[in-house]
This record gives structure tokens, C-alpha cells and sequence, in this order.
């Protein structure tokens, strides 16, 4: 079995945070603050192999990747994140782990776990859980439905192909409400920064 390619979701056009980048957003890193989108490709690498999608025009999020050993695929103008998933998952054979670039609580060591349980449980649908159970993200999903994930189309994601095959989905709980934490909003990022 191949070990999975990280897929890492940030072409959205982060329209709640009314004028900011939220990829661009300081996020605390080893060596201080960095932006979030560099931090994430970074956490991704740790793991393995790693896409980046963005969109088109995003020139100050290609550039925060500059010397990163990402590949970066373009997804289509405004087309939602099942378009992201469609571009990012082109060409692979591989288990394919999406993660979403919006959430810095998830680490390299989450990434590691899901991509070492692939290993033990190759049909499986690795969900991300919060430490009460709620599911989340990111996902991994194996090879085979690499097929039904290129044909995805809307703005749910891959939500249709976790529901067609919800008895392979296997929750993995990580610490806390890590798989939850998706920050949209100025408010969203200030109360982050509260905690």
C-alpha cells in the first residue's frame, strides 16, 4: 500500500474575515509567529508527501509556500471545495488525507496518527473526532475512492462520499475539540487567541 498524499484545502476566498487573509494570519510556530497557511504546509510535510490547492490570483499565498517541498495545484475561480478536493486529487493513486487550512490546532503528530492507522486499516475511512466523539476533520480516505472524490461537485466537500460509506468511517478521537477548530471570522480568530 502507498503511503497517503496530503491534500491541504486553501483556495477558499475567506469572504467572512471582511478583508483579511486568514491564511496569512500570525499562528504561534517553533521559531515565532508565522503565517497560517506556511505553518499547516509545514505540519503537512512533517507527515508526508503534500498538495497545496489555492485558487487563482492567490499570488500571497503561493508566495508564503516559497521554498517548501509542496506541490501546488490551482482550483477553479469560485467553484467550492468540492472543486478543491476534484483539483487536488488529479492524477494520485494514493490514500488521500484532506486536511483544511483554516484549523491550526491540528498538528504533525495528528496528521502522523491517521496516516500510520491507514497503514493497519487500509479500506478504512479515518475520520478526525473531537475528544467527545463529534467528527471532524481532517479525513483520509483510502485509494479506492479516489474515483468518486474526482467527480465531486458543490460546496460540501466530500460530506455525499463519507454518507455513501459510513459503515467504513472509523472515528479517531484526538485531544480536545482539535478536529473542530475551523476559524472563519475576526471574532472566530480573537477568541482563538483568547484560549
Amino acid at each position: 500500500m502507498s503511503d497517503p498524499t496530503i491534500l491541504l484545502l486553501a483556495a477558499g476566498r475567506a469572504t467572512r474575515m471582511r478583508g483579511a487573509d486568514k491564511m496569512q494570519e500570525p499562528v504561534p510556530a517553533p521559531f515565532g509567529d508565522q503565517p497560517l497557511l506556511q505553518v499547516m504546509a509545514r505540519r503537512c510535510l512533517r507527515a508526508g508527501p503534500t498538495r497545496v490547492v489555492l485558487g487563482p490570483g492567490q499570488e500571497a499565498r503561493r508566495a508564503l509556500l516559497d521554498g517548501l517541498d509542496v506541490e501546488i495545484v490551482e482550483a477553479p475561480e469560485n467553484a467550492g471545495m468540492a472543486a478543491s478536493i476534484v483539483a487536488g486529487v488529479a492524477g494520485l493513486r494514493t490514500p488521500v488525507l484532506i486536511v483544511l487550512a483554516d484549523m491550526p490546532d491540528v498538528t504533525a503528530s495528528d496528521l502522523h496518527l491517521l496516516c500510520a492507522l491507514s497503514v493497519q486499516a487500509p479500506d478504512a475511512i479515518l475520520r478526525a473526532a473531537a475528544g467527545d466523539g463529534t467528527p471532524g476533520h481532517p479525513v483520509l480516505f483510502p485509494a479506492d475512492l479516489l474515483p468518486e472524490l474526482a467527480t465531486l461537485t458543490g460546496d460540501t466537500g466530500a460530506r455525499e462520499v463519507l454518507s455513501r460509506h459510513a459503515p467504513r468511517v472509523h472515528l479517531v478521537p484526538l485531544d480536545g475539540n482539535r478536529a473542530l477548530t475551523d476559524l472563519d471570522t475576526p471574532e472566530d480568530w480573537e477568541a482563538w487567541r483568547a484560549r
